[in-house]
Order: structure tokens, then sequence, then C-alpha cells
């Protein structure tokens, strides 16, 4: 059965965007500094806005991310992404977590719902055998909490942001334990893979 996955660039002190994230400025001020391993060639600093195949350990961990078989993403995450064009990758299901159903879905590939555990339920059947890409921080909060998390990836930047989005600003009052499975050492990322232990 496929396993849910965080995948998530996060700097040492814990922060997924820059200040000021928002409509327009998705990463924050600064915030795309958090994804300069994915940039075409890797190069550090190299913020094409083209994301392209890393070499490397990068591109082992990146090749990994884009053979998951659906998306689950939360409304924030959806539409800061610009909806990521209707395609996140390779026409596989986006299963969008949001509190208003919209009356319209302008693309096909895109399934709205209202509750984590039946999102990621449905993902996990259109996924099949691969695993689900999880984006955003409150939906990765969510589903810890509803227990439909199997992991979390954490891309983690050699870099103190000191202000923006924290990816668990709050995770709830329950104690979670995480078992250490996977170290990959990158270029500007240290790819740190965690199972959710239940």
């Amino acid at each position: 059965m496929s396993a849910t996955v965080l995948y998530m660039s996060m700097s040492v002190d814990g922060f997924i965007t820059g200040p000021n994230d928002g409509p327009g400025n998705g990463l924050g001020d600064d915030g795309q500094r958090l994804h300069d391993w994915l940039w075409t060639g890797g190069e550090a600093g190299g913020a094409s806005g083209v994301p392209g195949r890393p070499p490397g350990p990068n591109g082992e961990v990146y090749d990994e991310m884009l053979t998951t078989g659906a998306v689950l993403t939360g409304r924030r995450t959806f539409d800061l992404a610009g909806a990521w064009a209707g395609d996140h990758h390779d026409g596989v299901p986006i299963f969008v977590l949001t509190s208003r159903i919209p009356g319209d879905t302008p693309h096909p590939l895109v399934t709205y719902l209202t509750d984590v555990a039946t999102a990621a339920e449905r993902a996990r059947e259109a996924a099949g055998d691969k695993d689900v890409l999880v984006h955003g921080a409150r939906t990765a909060q969510l589903a810890l909490a509803a227990g439909v998390l199997d992991e979390i990836q954490i891309h983690l930047i050699p870099l103190l942001l000191g202000q923006g989005r924290r990816l668990f600003d709050h995770p709830g009052s329950d104690r979670i334990e995480l078992e250490l499975t996977r170290i990959v050492n990158g270029p500007g990322a240290t790819h740190l893979r965690y199972r959710v232990v239940k």
C-alpha cells in the first residue's frame, strides 16, 4: 500500500517560507533560498525560477519525489503555487484539502475535499502502489493529528531564516514519535526521512 509522505524544504530554525509569504510572494521574502537545491544544475544560489533535475544525491531525491502517484495539499499551498497550472507532475491526481468546496473545478486532475482522512484515503487509492506526496504545513499538521501521515521527508537547508512560516508551529498537544530511516547529504541540503511511529 502507498504511504503518505510530506516533502518539505526547511531552514535549520524550522521555517518553510520567509516572512511576508502570500499571493505573488508564495515563498516569502528570500524563501526561494530554501529551494535552491532543486534549481537547474543544482547551483547554490541559483534561483533561476526554472526547476530542473539537480545532479547527484539531490537529483536522486528529486526523482523519488516525482515518482509519487498522487498529491495531497492544502488549499493555501495550492493557490500560492498557482494550482501548478492543474498538473503537479506527470498528470497525477491532486487532492486539495479545503474548508470550502469551490463551485467549479477548472482543472480535471483536481479534487477538493474537506476532511483530511478522506482526502488521504482518496489520494492513496489514486496513487495505487506509489506514494502520496503531501504539501503544506497545515495539511501536514492535520494529517499527523488524524494519524494519516506516514512519513516526513525534510530537505534541511543550512540557513537560519529568523522569521517566516514554521512547519510545525502548532503541532498539537500530543507527542509524536519519529524514527529516522534515511539521511542523504547533497549540495546545499541534507535530506532527512522519518517514519511516523504509530
